[in-house]
């Protein structure tokens, strides 16, 4: 950790951590509701489960977000953020605001409209904490006088996301148009300036795990927010299918919301790759597994997936499914848990004053846990999907009686989840295995080059590789100033 400030990302992981562990309970719970019968019917029925696990996405993926900025932005900008007051002001109504809102979700206290639940108050507490955010962001750069392009690209997504989140705010009597304007906020955020987002902290992370020029990978940022204007705003259009929009937009929408991860997928590829040819191996290399990771999951879940269902002609039988439910899943774990969970594997060192190279086997279990169990997952809700499809929309059963037809399908989900839930719950104990220790390292020490006592093979700095940090000599020891 380079400077003090850093430290404040640590406390913003730890409330992601938390809420992404409820997300899961909320889920498990709901996927159970489907064998029946359900004893919570009247206390907890589907519902309010629902509401509660995908509301709890938004927001523990928005604080992940944050943390993983205050982390970033710092060692960007090489200066200490701006105020750390602001930072822990702005984490306390955040977490205020949700945990008041799953409360109030369990009494039925909220707008009813998908994802975007939460009541007037709660909402402009979200605009304040994120107008705190952007400010302190913003000051912290403006100070340093330093901006890099993975900087800008990340500060835009992150401004933009602001700024799409004013529809959410307004209210409309007419349920059709409220539909129609609620997708200006969820679609132009999870398949377009969130993957803005994902492209600051992979780009961030690849330059630091596999020693790429700053240069070639800040490049390929560029294709990515092109592909983010041209296709994540026209791919709008593949929610509009059936509201009455011109037919024009059937073909436009499912093509080019199919486009967006390949620049990410191409990015990380090609990171990969020049890093098995330069030679550079960096000590932590679960981060790496969680980063390329990323890429990839994206493009299977958010780009393949996506493709599989969003065409107009297959659409017109999927939508409303359970096909819609393999394809969100895959989608939003591979894009945003992942490359959280990469930046926290990243910084997690640096926050508790271990090595780099410190992650026991129970952190890669956590790894193949979580990918094998939400490969399972996707293909228990494939399956059921495509059951749904035939027997609903083909041979024109009833919904009660299609899905006990399938509820084999929902067996598997639950094993497959339980596998997943597991992965999760062997990171979030890993995450807090270690107390925090906010110890500032001198530059001169990160930029030391670690030697293999074996081989002698140069592999990269205690932060990053020797091609993020150059250094004309080594650092004999390590100098660690206690800051109290």
């Amino acid at each position: 950790m380079r400077y003090k400030s850093q430290s404040v990302a640590y406390w913003y992981f730890a409330v992601a951590m938390v809420l992404f562990g409820l997300q899961i309970v909320f889920g498990l719970l709901s996927a159970a509701k489907y064998l029946g019968p359900d004893p919570l019917l009247y206390i907890l029925p589907f519902d309010v489960t629902k509401t509660i696990h995908t509301n709890l996405l938004i927001v523990w993926v928005l604080t992940g977000f944050m943390g993983a900025t205050y982390w970033l932005v710092p060692d960007e900008s090489r200066t200490e953020l701006y105020s750390t007051k602001l930072a822990y002001w702005q984490l306390g109504l955040w977490t205020f605001m949700g945990v008041t809102a799953v409360i109030g979700y369990l009494f039925r206290y909220g707008t009813g409209n998908k994802l975007l639940e939460q009541p007037l108050p709660h909402k402009l507490m979200i605009v304040v904490s994120m107008l705190i955010f952007l400010y302190n962001i913003g000051m912290t750069i403006r100070k340093a006088r330093r901006l890099t392009t993975t900087e800008g690209v990340l500060l835009l997504g992150l401004a933009l996301s602001a700024v799409l989140y004013v529809p959410a705010l307004l209210y409309y009597e007419n349920y059709t148009v409220s539909i129609f304007y609620r997708w200006w906020t969820i679609h132009l955020w999870v398949e377009g300036v969130w993957m803005m987002i994902m492209a600051g902290f992979l780009a961030y992370l690849l330059i630091r795990l596999s020693g790429i020029d700053r240069e070639v990978m800040e490049k390929w940022l560029y294709v990515i927010v092109g592909l983010v204007f041209f296709a994540g705003i026209l791919g709008t259009a593949h929610h509009y299918y059936w509201v009455g929009v011109p037919q024009y937009w059937l073909p436009i929408g499912g093509f080019f919301s199919a486009l967006e991860p390949l620049a990410l997928a191409a990015m990380a590829m090609y990171a990969y790759m020049a890093m098995r040819r330069g030679g550079v191996r960096h000590p932590n290399a679960l981060a790496l597994h969680w980063t390329i990771g990323s890429a990839i999951f994206a493009l299977f879940g958010a780009g393949l997936l996506g493709l599989a269902h969003t065409w107009p002609s297959v659409n017109q039988w999927t939508h409303g499914t359970l096909i819609t439910a393999m394809h969100a899943h895959s989608a939003f774990y591979g894009a945003y848990a992942m490359i959280i969970m990469a930046m926290i594997t990243y910084a997690l060192p640096g926050l508790t004053n271990r090595p780099q190279d410190s992650y026991s086997p129970l952190g890669y279990w956590a790894f193949w846990l979580q990918v094998s169990g939400m490969f399972g997952m996707t293909l228990a809700f494939g399956t059921a999907g495509i059951g749904q499809v035939y027997l609903e929309r083909i041979m024109g059963m009833g919904y009660l009686d299609a899905q006990m037809k399938i509820q084999v399908h929902f067996l598997m989900l639950i094993l497959a989840a339980t596998v997943f839930a597991s992965g999760v719950a062997i990171f979030i104990y890993e995450f807090f295995r270690h107390r925090p220790r906010f110890d500032v390292v001198d530059d001169e020490v990160l930029a030391a080059p670690v030697v293999d006592p074996v081989t002698g093979q140069v592999t990269g700095s205690p932060t990053g590789p020797v091609a993020a940090h150059p250094v004309a000599e080594p650092a004999p020891d390590p100098v660690v100033r206690r800051e109290h």
